[in-house]
């Protein structure tokens, strides 16, 4: 029923690339939970724990930061 492999079965090609997009979705979690703690509320669109929810929780090969950085925040007034 499994239709995978297992971690030894991939080739280590295979095995640093899991292992970097991984790295890269982890990175950028980090840098949108913490732009969404320091950026003030009103420079949010939408609550801030439902974006810190999603980014935290979801895992979505990087979406959901890369959506938070494009259509979550707004343009601070000068």
């Amino acid at each position: 029923m499994n239709g995978g492999k297992r971690w030894s079965e991939l080739s280590p090609r295979t095995r640093k690339l899991i292992i970097g997009a991984a790295a890269a979705e982890g990175l950028l979690k980090l840098v949108a939970l913490i732009d969404l703690k320091r950026r003030p509320a009103s420079q949010v669109r939408g609550r801030r724990w439902v974006w810190a929810t999603l980014v935290a929780v979801v895992s979505s090969f990087g979406l959901v930061p890369i959506s938070y950085f494009l259509f979550g925040r707004r343009r601070p007034r000068v």
